[in-house]
C-alpha cells in the first residue's frame, strides 16, 4: 500500500510537515508497515518556500530585512538547483508581522519583499518564484521595486518611500536604476487572486479593511491607486487593469510590470515544483486538507489542486481538515471522495487550536480504520 500526503497547514496551529507527521503515525497503527510519501503543499502564501524546499530539497536562506513598518527582521526564502529560487512575499511583508494596533496600510511597505528578491539575485537565482499570499500592504508594490533600484518621485523631484499613503503623490517613476539583473530573469508570480488593482473588485475596496483600513482610509487609498496606474501607464507602458494586478495590495501590478513576471496558479506552480505528479505513481491514497474547507476551497486553493492532479492519475483523494463550512462538499466535483473533520465535539476555535496535534492524530486514526472497514468489504 503507498500513502501519499498533502496537505496544506493549518495556520497557526499545524504545519504541513506536522500533517505528514501525524498521519504516517496513524497510517501505520492502522495498517501496519505501509509505504507512506509526505509532500505538504501550498498555495503561494503562508508555508510555500517550506513546502518545496521540504520537498524538492534546497537551502533555506535566512536574510536581514524590513518588515511591513520598516522594523528589522529576519525573513527566509529558498534557493533550489539550477539557479531557481522561491520567496513568499509574508516572509517580509505579511499582515501577521504587523501588530493589530498597528496595521494601517497607509504605512505599510513591501520594500523588505524586494530586499529578499534582491539577495536571491546575489545568490544567482536567475529563475524566482514569488508566492503573494497574506499581504500587509497596499502600496502597488512600490515599496519592493524601490528595494530594487526604482524612483519614485513628488513633484519637487524628490523620491518617495514607497507607501500606501504616497501613492497619490508620485508625479515621476524613473527606472534607470532597476537592477539590470532582472532582465536575465524569469519571475513567476504564485497567486490565484484574480482581482485588478483599481475599482470595486481593486486591491483596496477588496482586501484594505482586512489590513486595518477604515472606510474613510479605504477610499483614500483607493484614490491613490487610481493615480499610480495612471503614472504606471504613462512612464512604464503598463497598467493596473489586468487580472491578478491587485494580488498582495498592487505587487501582482508591479512584478509584472517592472519584473516582467508571469502570474500563474500558486498551487499548480507548487505542485510542479514537487514533482507532484510524479510521486503519485502507484499511489493508492491521497490524504490532502487544510485549516477550514469550504466554498472559497474551490478557488484555486491547495485541496482543490491536489484532488485534480489524484483525479487524473486516477487515485482516489480524501480531505482531512480543521473544520468544515458551507460549500466544502463541492469540492467532490473536483476529485475528493469524502472530507472529516479533526474537531470532534463542540469546543472553541482556541481549544481547537491548542489541542490540534491530538485532534487530529485522532482524526487521521479514525478516518483509516474506516478505511479498513471499506477495504474488507
Amino acid at each position: 500500500m503507498k500513502l501519499v500526503f498533502a496537505s496544506d497547514s493549518f495556520k497557526g496551529s499545524l504545519t504541513g510537515a506536522d500533517t505528514v507527521r501525524l498521519l504516517t503515525e496513524a497510517a501505520r497503527s492502522v495498517f501496519g508497515p505501509c509505504e507512506t510519501v509526505g509532500l505538504p503543499v501550498a498555495d503561494g502564501g503562508e508555508g510555500t518556500v517550506d513546502a518545496v524546499l521540504g520537498a524538492a530539497g534546497g537551502e533555506r536562506v535566512s536574510v536581514p530585512v524590513h518588515d511591513p513598518l520598516m522594523r528589522r527582521i529576519q525573513a527566509a526564502y529558498g534557493m533550489l538547483d539550477g539557479g531557481r529560487a522561491i520567496l513568499e512575499m509574508a516572509a517580509a511583508s505579511g499582515l501577521p508581522l504587523v501588530e493589530e494596533s498597528l496595521r494601517d496600510p497607509r504605512k505599510t511597505t513591501t520594500f523588505g519583499t524586494g530586499e529578499l528578491l534582491r539577495h536571491a539575485l546575489d545568490r544567482g537565482a536567475r529563475e524566482i518564484y514569488i508566492g503573494l499570499g497574506g499581504s500587509a500592504t497596499n502600496d502597488g508594490g512600490a515599496g519592493c521595486m524601490q528595494a530594487l533600484g526604482v524612483r519614485f518621485l513628488d513633484r519637487e523631484g524628490k523620491e518617495l518611500a514607497g507607501t500606501g499613503e504616497n501613492l497619490g503623490r508620485i508625479a515621476r517613476i524613473d527606472t534607470g536604476r532597476l537592477d539590470p539583473r532582472l532582465r536575465e530573469c524569469t519571475v513567476t508570480v504564485l497567486s490565484d487572486v484574480t482581482n485588478p488593482l483599481c475599482g470595486e473588485n481593486g486591491a483596496a475596496r477588496v482586501y484594505a479593511k482586512q489590513k486595518g483600513a477604515s472606510p474613510a482610509v479605504t477610499e483614500e487609498l483607493e484614490a491613490g491607486m487610481l493615480h499610480y496606474s495612471e503614472i504606471l501607464r504613462r512612464d512604464c507602458g503598463t497598467d493596473g487593469a489586468f487580472p491578478g494586478a491587485g494580488a498582495a495590495g498592487g505587487l501582482g501590478a508591479a512584478l509584472k510590470g517592472f519584473c516582467g513576471g508571469v502570474l500563474k496558479s500558486g498551487i499548480e506552480t507548487v505542485l510542479d515544483l514537487i514533482r507532484f505528479d510524479e510521486r503519485l505513481e502507484g499511489a493508492d491514497l491521497v490524504v490532502t486538507g487544510e485549516g477550514r474547507t469550504d466554498g472559497q476551497s474551490r478557488f484555486g486553493k491547495a485541496v482543490q489542486g491536489v484532488a485534480r492532479r489524484a483525479r487524473a492519475k486516477g487515485v482516489p483523494a480524501v480531505c482531512l481538515s480543521g473544520s468544515m463550512g458551507e460549500g466544502a462538499m463541492d469540492l467532490c466535483e473536483d476529485g475528493i471522495e469524502s472530507i472529516m473533520t479533526a474537531v470532534s465535539f463542540p469546543m472553541t476555535l482556541d481549544a481547537a487550536m491548542q489541542n490540534a496535534e491530538s485532534l487530529y492524530r485522532n482524526a487521521a486514526e479514525r478516518m483509516f480504520r474506516l478505511i479498513r472497514t471499506g477495504m474488507k468489504m
